[in-house]
């Protein structure tokens, strides 16, 4: 049996079972709120393991080993700030936020940051609603090309075709089971992706001392081997390089601060106080492991190729996987790259389809309540659709821009209006449309500009936020703070 054969026959038989098992647990969705938040059921393990897996994409199993593998040692500053802000969000808010969700009775991500307010929550409802649906309709999009583009790179199938093969596996279950059925498969992907990131670095080092035709013997002489900038952990320290080096890799911080919606929606969604600790304490341990694994795959590869010995730096850990195990053992860990962007793009397509439905189509268009589940699916099959075509006829550079202003516009942007909905009791629902346009904007007019090549967006958009908040909260006088709005 060839080798192409045994990844084609693990990688149907790991789709057609996460197709099976999402619908198994879809068909538990009985409610608009199973559907839209799960019911607010998830054990804390499930919440847990579906946020890492959300939350990591193919970041952790292709982007972050191969800038490890590209920069060497400095590396390490960019998984610190991710591991601080995944930390924080799951030690000081991931509780506070189910709290606040469960006392206000909200069930989508914008439900949460409109409901604590008066008069205006509609409208900041609205507003949030649409710069999510928006920017995450070509995330979801560009998650549906990168699948394809792994299809073509594994077994040289057009990419048109793995595009639609991941669209044809993810949406389904999506459809029918809304965020229940997201959360379980996610949970699935989720230890398939941490199961790569300790066995492949774990075998890795077994290997090296005895392994042939290799750069180095060990990860410290393949960094010294490669130049001082690899072993330097401030990477190049000249004309203060290694600042932006540094502020460019903790700058990831401040992202994880509540302020992405499909990560957030998962605290939303645990069962209670003592699932939260649970949650929180599998969330934390699962990060810490990961971002271990990451960083080790990429110094590894370091050792197993050297600097020039691959084409593209994010293809690191499948090159590690090839170089080490049998073929079949490869094509299961392999899953790995499809799980994660899998894991991004299920749950990408839910929060985009229950945020259109539950604050835009319902409450202006649809008149009629005793049918919303229904209309919750079909607004989810519409988007898959026209996310499909967008990653059919769009160009891919206009994809590809419009993601980039994800992490920035409305991670640092949302994380300052989840702070001062949990922290600050005079901040009111006219603050947060300023903050939400005011960092949206910035973003796009900073990086469109050229201007994050000398500074980051992902920290200055979230100042920029705060500095808005801050001000019209102390300018514009309102007192809406503890209104229900239904």
């Amino acid at each position: 049996m060839t080798t192409e054969i045994q990844y084609i026959i693990v990688i149907v038989v790991y789709l057609l079972g996460i197709l099976i098992y999402g619908i198994y647990q879809g068909s538990k969705v009985k409610t608009q709120t199973d559907y839209s938040i799960a019911g607010r059921s998830l054990p804390g393990w499930v919440a847990a393991l579906s946020e890492r897996s959300a939350g990591e994409s193919s970041w952790a199993l292709l982007g972050l080993p191969g800038y490890a593998y590209a920069v060497g040692l400095s590396s390490i500053w960019t998984a610190i700030g991710c591991v601080l802000g995944i930390v924080v969000a799951w030690w000081l808010l991931a509780w506070r936020i189910r709290n606040e969700a469960e006392k206000y009775n909200a069930e989508t991500y914008t439900d949460f940051l409109a409901k604590r307010f008066g008069k205006h929550a509609s409208l900041l409802k609205a507003i949030a609603s649409a710069v999510i649906v928006f920017f995450f309709f070509f995330y979801v999009g560009a998650q549906f090309l990168g699948g394809g583009k792994t299809f073509h790179t594994l077994f040289n199938i057009n990419p048109y075709v793995g595009t639609i093969i991941i669209a044809a596996i993810i949406v389904p279950y999506a459809v029918y089971g809304g965020f229940k059925s997201v959360a379980y498969a996610d949970v699935v992907q989720s230890i398939i992706m941490i199961t790569i990131l300790i066995v492949a670095p774990l075998v890795a080092l077994i290997k090296l001392p005895a392994a042939e035709n290799v750069f180095a013997s060990s990860v410290i002489e393949a960094l010294n081997k490669s130049g001082i900038s690899y072993l330097n952990i401030f990477g190049e320290t000249t004309n203060g390089i290694w600042m932006g080096t540094v502020l460019a890799g903790l700058s990831w911080f401040f992202g994880y601060l509540g302020g992405q919606p499909q990560l957030s929606i998962r605290f939303m969604a645990i069962k209670n106080t003592r699932n939260a600790i649970i949650a929180r304490n599998v969330g934390i341990a699962w990060t810490i492991v990961a971002y271990i694994g990451a960083l080790m795959i990429g110094w590894l590869g370091l050792a197993y190729f050297g600097p020039a010995g691959l084409n593209d730096a994010e293809q690191v850990m499948p090159s590690l996987l090839v170089n080490l195990f049998p073929p079949i053992v490869t094509a299961i860990l392999i899953t790995g790259v499809i799980a994660a962007i899998m894991s991004t793009a299920d749950s990408l397509l839910i929060v985009s389809s229950t945020e259109l439905s539950e604050s835009i189509i319902k409450p202006y268009f649809v008149k009629n309540k005793t049918h919303l589940l229904l209309i919750s699916r079909i607004i989810t099959i519409v988007l898959a659709f026209f996310a499909l075509l967008a990653a059919f006829f769009a160009p891919t550079n206009l994809i590809y821009t419009l993601v980039g202003y994800v992490w920035a516009g409305i991670g640092g942007t949302f994380s300052v209006v989840v702070l001062c909905t949990l922290f600050w009791k005079k901040f009111h629902s006219i603050a947060a449309i300023f903050t939400i346009l005011a960092g949206i904007i910035f973003t796009i007019v900073w990086i469109s500009t050229g201007m994050e090549e000398w500074v980051t967006s992902r920290i200055l958009t979230f100042f920029v936020a705060t500095i808005v908040a801050v001000f019209t909260t102390l300018i514009i006088k309102l007192n809406e703070t503890n209104h229900v709005e239904n």
